[in-house]
């Protein structure tokens, strides 16, 4: 068990890497903020990908905003997550345009 904890602690500083129980709390630390920042890995991502959806959005159409666009889309009947917008939107201008343009459509309809 101590060979386990003192393995894991190998990097840290001071008595956090050869003392056991001063590295086993900074290992305990290491995991809590590992765990949080997985979950924080998540919301993070989506968050730049509305971002960047946002932005090419409204280059695409000035009058256009990021929960029209969204709404649009689910109107028209496109299920393509943010992810894959985000992509097209920073890759493939052109393919990222068309669905701008038939989401707009759904939206006049």
């Amino acid at each position: 068990r101590h060979k386990k904890i003192l393995d894991q602690a190998k990097g840290y500083y001071g008595r956090r890497k050869s003392t056991f129980k001063v590295a086993a709390q900074a290992v305990d630390k290491a995991n809590q903020y590992a765990t949080r920042d997985r979950h924080n890995r998540k919301r993070n991502f989506r968050s730049l990908w509305i971002q960047r959806i946002n932005a090419a959005v409204r280059a695409h159409d000035e009058a256009l905003t990021y929960s029209r666009f969204i709404n649009g889309l689910s109107l028209a009947g496109i299920e393509v997550d943010r992810k894959v917008l985000a992509d097209l939107a920073v890759h493939e201008p052109e393919a990222f345009g068309a669905i701008v343009d038939q989401a707009k459509a759904a939206l006049a309809a």
